[in-house]
């Protein structure tokens, strides 16, 4: 199983220092993510200052750009990295689509589908010399001459990882992505009874099987060297899964368990003025749904929980922590997970 960090830095120095110190601990990749800050300039400094660690993007906002202003960065992060850029993309929501960005919104799986398809000829132009001729519902692509035509990436067009929850998305991922992102907010149940035979549909339709393909899981994990740390990542996790439970698009892998009153409940008090809404839901998360999204345990029984539970599920992995804990904690985990059973 492959690990990666988080960059949660944005200075140069901060970012080089980051990028080091996950190549030296043993990660796999470092991912950027799109909410304060634009999510592939940080991508330039760490990976000239690594060997070996891969880079990507866990999520950059697709809908924000037109698939030809895309395809240029992420063909030229590819070529900077070596041939170790991997593009991760979300869909965002319509709100933040619209009135953030000013750009359309309509038919999220099918746009994005078309999207990731766009980018693939795109790339095929540059890397393979194939005429550029595409044209979709959403996005058309016609005209590339050699005097915008950047030469061929190294190791070719990047990698794209979609994520979803939702099982139209999770099926789009599967026919034209080469990997999916699942959101922190999913169960093993969810991704065994729902995520996966979503994908594996998607990847039949394109012809393809599971090992053409990587699920990587940003996974909730609550976990202290101390009766007081664990208690604040517990406390953190809580609140976490309680404002994702919130979300009426989430709802789905809380029915799976039976849980769809809890939901309302999480919805309505999130729209409340209640001055303690926040603490009232994480009060409503109990031990069962904490366990059913979260890895809870000390240092040393994480990376074997996380085998027990998720090992034939995915492919990577990432720890989402909901609170502050120092990186050290990690390093274990991470070779722990990285040495072959």
């Amino acid at each position: 199983m492959k690990v990666d960090g988080k960059l949660n830095v944005w200075s140069t120095a901060e970012v080089v220092e980051e990028a080091r110190h996950h190549e030296k601990a043993g990660y796999d990749g470092l991912w950027a993510s799109e909410s304060k800050h634009d999510p592939f300039l940080p991508l330039v400094l760490a990976a000239e200052h690594t060997d070996r660690l891969e880079v990507g993007t866990a999520i950059a906002v697709a809908f924000a750009r037109s698939p030809m202003q895309l395809a240029y960065t992420a063909h030229d992060l590819q070529t900077y990295a070596g041939g170790r850029f991997s593009l991760g993309l979300g869909s965002q929501i319509k709100p933040h689509i619209e009135r953030r960005f000013d750009m359309p919104w309509s038919r999220p799986a099918a746009r994005m589908r078309e999207y990731v398809s766009a980018l693939h000829a795109i790339w095929a132009a540059w890397n393979e010399g194939e005429k550029l001729d595409f044209r979709g519902d959403f996005y058309s692509h016609t005209l590339m001459s050699p005097f915008f035509s950047p030469p061929p990436a190294p190791g070719g067009a990047p990698k794209v990882f979609v994520a979803a929850v939702g099982q139209a998305m999770t099926r789009v991922a599967g026919e034209v992505a080469d990997g999916l992102l699942a959101h922190g907010f999913t169960t093993e149940r969810y991704l065994r009874e729902v995520t996966l035979p979503t994908v594996e549909a998607g990847l039949t339709a394109s012809g393809r099987t599971r090992a053409d393909f990587a699920v990587s899981h940003l996974l909730l994990t609550a976990t202290g060297r101390t009766e007081e740390e664990m208690t604040r990542a517990i406390d953190g996790t809580r609140a976490q899964i309680a404002f994702y439970g919130s979300t009426p698009a989430y709802r789905g892998v809380l029915e799976l368990h039976g849980w769809g009153e809890l939901g309302d409940e999480l919805h309505a008090l999130s729209t409340s003025r209640r001055e303690d809404k926040w603490e009232a839901m994480s009060r409503l998360v109990d031990d069962e749904v904490l366990h059913a999204f979260a890895v809870v345990a000390e240092p040393a029984r994480v990376a074997g929980e996380i085998r027990r539970r998720y090992g034939a599920l995915v492919d990577r992995v990432s720890f989402y922590t909901a609170y502050e804990i120092d990186a050290e904690v990690w390093e274990p985990i991470v070779q722990e997970l990285r040495t072959p059973e």
